[in-house]
Parts: structure tokens; sequence; C-alpha cells
């Protein structure tokens, strides 16, 4: 195993009147893929600026390779005196140089020109990301990079960071930049942490066995109550329980729409019955909406029944937002005609945030300063209401400016859910949020009685609630899928397809009669099948390093485990480099 290029020895930091975390031990590997994972308010953006030297511990000790480059994305950049995003992306001492900004503005899409102050939170993340890619970082601290970016941003970025050689540590809620990217991961947990030699993508199995352990372990009645309370909390095996059930229903309910709409591309219902007609909630008929000479949409079509979950998806600028305006009677069509039902009530919960002042507490946010709160009907204390959305009975008398900004969405969540509605609209709902409270998103969005309109860039979220997918590739045009965001992808891509092959010229002469040599045509072809044999042995032993006795119990299989990973992953790198190498050789050569 290499040694660390980052390490934290015994770090340990106080906040408020006790210790937010302490006794940890953190080291970061020069090639290390680690997801940092844990709930909102456990202090993961604060580990970030420890490990970033940006603040100062209470106890421990930071170790840093001489010479190394620690550079931090942070979740909200500070462009207070900026006047344009380029005088931000090329401000302080250590500005990386114009031209490899620039370079990588470009290719994730932003000007650089746009006003700091009156920037939009994408543009502003954009300049951000560009700042700090271009800054030629040894270790790249994320945090929350794929918050306000289109879904064309996060491929871009997700594709940045596997030819990245550096080493990353990443938060996120985005499980599928996680489960993409990361190899390893740092699991901050009731002011501890955990390490595991696994992705993101076995996260989930691998708490479920710490959870088994720590059963087995707690010999003392209070301590084995204090672990049943923290589980119970986070309701890891009961949520678990829920999801699969959750995703059945949501099988259902896609395949009962898949069989309503018409044919691949059409957005009329094909049932007219009058049992359709009077489940109607939004009725879209031949609907075009344009800005000066474009065609925003473009003789859109659809019909939204009771119960409906439907995600908007595509990249900003494409028409998201234009229609969900549209299909909530904010904005009127140009042509064609939205009708809603009359005894639509709505719930709109915006990206902004912006329903909440600081200075209020949270009883005052929740129950106007009460102890009681009608929940959908229902009057329910405001304590076990707390609890329902996470969070800590005693919070009541928080005040909102101390909250994370996880928790301020969850508070917001909370408060929204109890009105009565039965149209809940969504816009970027995960933005902040941890995995517990996506999971608990999910659970609340499956159980509504009304119907959900979700804007949303987290593909994995989208997968897991929604019944009907309309997506937008900005030419006006609205697919509709039965299903989510991956259903979607697998519509589009003969669609892409054609018209890549469309644009290319009847008669392409070739660029040149060379081929590749016998041995590098060899490796082309063979490669791949090395890479996926390396990958499973890697899975293998990660599933093996993973058991959280293996130490204790045999610390000479730990090393050789750990040292088998290493030189399998150093294998795979290199296998997926000549690869790539020959692939861009036989694409020259036509």
């Amino acid at each position: 195993m290499s040694a660390p290029i980052l390490a934290y020895e015994d770090l340990g930091l106080v906040q408020g009147h006790g210790w937010l975390f302490r006794n940890l031990d953190i080291y970061i590997g020069p090639r290390d893929r680690l997801a940092l994972i844990g709930r909102n308010g456990a202090g993961k953006t604060t580990l970030l600026k420890l490990l970033a030297g940006r603040i100062d511990s209470d106890a421990g000790r930071r170790t840093i390779v001489p010479g190394s480059r620690v550079i931090l994305l942070e979740q909200e950049p500070d462009m207070a005196g900026c006047a344009t995003l380029r005088d931000y992306a090329l401000s302080g001492a250590d500005a990386p140089a114009v031209h490899d900004v620039e370079a990588i503005a470009d290719q994730i899409g932003i000007d650089l020109d746009r006003d700091a102050a009156t920037a939009s939170g994408g543009e502003r993340r954009r300049a951000a990301i560009a700042r700090a890619l271009a800054m030629d970082p040894d270790v790249l601290l994320l945090d929350e990079p794929t918050n306000h970016l289109d879904i064309a941003a996060i491929d871009w970025l997700e594709q940045w960071l596997n030819r990245f050689t550096g080493a990353f540590v990443a938060i996120s809620h985005d499980r599928t930049f996680l489960t993409r990217l990361t190899k390893q991961t740092l699991w901050l947990d009731r002011g501890g942490i955990r390490r595991a030699e696994i992705g993101f993508g076995g996260f989930e199995a691998w708490t479920e066995r710490v959870h088994d352990e720590e059963q087995r372990n707690a010999e003392r009645l209070d301590a084995k109550l204090k672990i049943e309370e923290h589980w119970m909390l986070r309701g890891v095996t009961a949520r678990r329980r829920r999801n699969q059930g959750r995703l059945t229903k949501l099988v259902e309910m896609r395949a009962t729409r898949k069989a309503m709409l018409g044919p691949q591309g059409t957005a009329r219902l094909t049932i007219g019955t009058d049992d359709v007609r009077t489940k109607t909630v939004i009725d879209a008929e031949h609907v075009t909406k344009r800005y000066g000479d474009r065609a925003v949409i473009q003789d859109f079509s659809f019909r939204v029944t009771r119960g409906d979950r439907i995600g908007l998806v595509g990249a900003n600028g494409a028409g998201k937002s234009t229609l969900l305006k549209l299909l909530t009677g904010e904005v009127a069509p140009d042509e064609g005609r939205v009708k809603l039902a009359k005894t639509l009530d709505a719930v709109i919960i915006d990206q902004q945030r912006s329903l909440m002042a600081p200075d209020k507490r949270v009883r005052d946010v929740l129950a106007d300063g009460g102890d009681w709160i009608e929940v959908q009907g229902v009057r329910k204390h405001i304590h076990g209401y707390l609890k329902e959305f996470l969070f800590d009975p005693s919070m009541t008398e928080a005040r909102v400016a101390t909250l994370s900004g996880g928790e301020r969405s969850r508070l917001l969540l909370a408060r929204e859910f109890a009105r009565r509605s039965n149209l809940l609209v969504l816009d970027e709902p995960t933005n902040d949020l941890d995995l517990e409270t996506l999971d608990l998103l999910q659970e609340v969005i499956a159980d509504y009685d009304g119907t959900v309109l979700i804007v949303s860039h987290d593909r994995d979220f989208l997968d897991r609630t929604v019944t009907v997918t309309l997506g937008l590739d900005g030419s006006g045009h609205v697919d509709i899928v039965a299903g989510g965001y991956e259903d979607w992808e697998r519509q589009r891509a003969p669609k892409r397809e054609a018209k890549k092959t469309a644009a290319r010229p009847a008669a392409e002469a070739p660029k040149s009669a060379r081929k590749l040599s016998y041995k590098d045509q060899r490796d082309l072809d063979l490669l791949p099948k090395e890479i996926e044999k390396l990958e499973a042995q890697i899975a293998r032993d990660e599933v093996l390093l993973a058991d959280p006795d293996l130490y204790v119990r045999d610390p000479k299989r730990f090393d050789t485990l750990m040292q088998a990973i290493a030189k399998a992953r150093a294998a795979k790198d290199a296998a997926e480099l000549r690869w790539l190498e020959l692939a861009e050789m036989a694409e020259g050569m036509g």
C-alpha cells in the first residue's frame, strides 16, 4: 500500500459545548477515490476544511507530502468582491493560469464574463469547478460538486475525474456519481470515522454488517439500547424493506402508465375512458411556447393523472422550467391549451430554500411557536413530527441560522409536507440533502396521496421515484417515457447514434491507409476482458476486506488483501490507459 499523501492523526474538533469529533485517524493515498458519507450535521464539510488546512483542529496532527497541492471545491464559493466569474476564477495569490481556466470553462460550458452577482447557482458552480480543476491538484476535496449542475455537466465532470491521476474525497447526495467514481468509503458516524476499501456501491451492505457487529458486541443493556436507538433513527433495516416494497410498487405503476401511453414518441393517452378523464389533473394539448424565434416547447400533448410521479430532465436551458410553469398554469402557452383540474391545490418547494428567516427557531418555522402542528389534517406534537424527519426533538429551539444546509432543506420539507395539497412540485429537491434524508424523501413521495412533479438532475433519485419521465433535449421536442432517467437514456440512445451517422459525409475517405500493428490490435481486442477480470478480482477482495473482524482475526490476511487490491488497481489503471491510447490510434487511422 502506498504511503499517504495527506493524513490527520488523532483529529479532534470542539463545536459548541462538546466535541464534534475526536480521535479520528484519516489517511488519503495518492490515487484514492473516497466517498465521505455521513448525516447532515455530522461535520462532513467541516472535515473537508480541516483536511484542506482552512481551519485548525483542537487536537491532532496534519501531515502532507511536501509540495503537494490540496484544493477544496466548496459548496458555496465566496465571490464577494468579484465583479465577474472570471475575476473569481483567477483571484488569489495561488490563482491558476488563465489559459487553463479558460480551457476548462469552455469544456464545461460557462461564460466567465458573467456578472458574479447575478449568476445562477449552476453558473457559479461551473466557475468554481473551472478554478479548482485548473489549479493542478494532487488532492481534490469536493463538497457536493454536482449541486446545480445539469446532467451534461455532471457527465463531463465524471469523465474528468476518471482521468484524474491524483486523489479525491467527495461529499455528494448523487448516488450515481459516487457509485461510478469511488473505490473507498469514509463513514463519519457519531463522532467517529470508519474506512472501507469498497466504493459507494457497497456502502449500504457494509453499514448493515457494521450494525450486526455492534449488536453482537454490545454486552451491556444500556449500550445495546443506545445502539438500537441510533439504528432505529436511521431505520436501516426497516427502511431497506420499505425501499424494496416501494420499488416493487413503482415498477407496477410504470407498467400501468406504459400501457396508457401511445406509441413511443407520442404524447397522448390512447385510453379515452371516462375513468381516465375523471382522474386527469393536468391536460396539455398541442402546447407550444416560444421565446423570440425559438420554440422552447413544440406541439406537446400529455395528460397527467392523479397519483402520477412525473420527472422533468434535460440540460440547463433545455426548457424544464418553462414546461413546469406551463403544466402548473404559471405561464400560458402561445399555442394549444393546458387545462388544470378545478380542485388542484399545489405545494411548490423550490431550490432557493427562501421561505425561512435565519433568526427564526425550528418551532417557529413548523408550528408558529407552538407545540402542535397540523399534518395533512392530523394534529401531531412537534417533537414527534421532528423525529419523522430525522431531527433530534431537542432542536425545537435551534435557530435556522445555526442549521446546516441539509438540515434547512429537511426542515423546509417537513413544513411543506405538512400542508394539505394534492399536487406537489419539487424543483431540485435533492440539493444539500444527505443520503438518509433522500431515502426519507423517497418514502414520503411514495406515500403521498396526490400527484408529484419533480425537476431534478439526480439520476438515481429519479430512477427510484418517478413513473413517467419528460425528457427535453433543447429542440422543443419532449420525450415521454414510462420509467425513470435510465429508461429515457435507453430510449434516446439509438436516436443520438442515428444523428451521428446522418452527420457523417456519405463517402468519407479513409484518413490513412495505416493500420495497427499485430500486437497493438491484439491488445485492443483483449484488454477489455482483462480489465473486466481485474475489476472482478478487486470486487471479490473488497468484499473480503469489508469484514469488520478480519484485521483483528487475521492481520496478515488483511495486509495481503490490501496489497492485492492495490496491485490489481494499478494493473487496471495501466490497462485502461493502454486501451484508451490504442482506441485513439485506431480512430485516428479511420
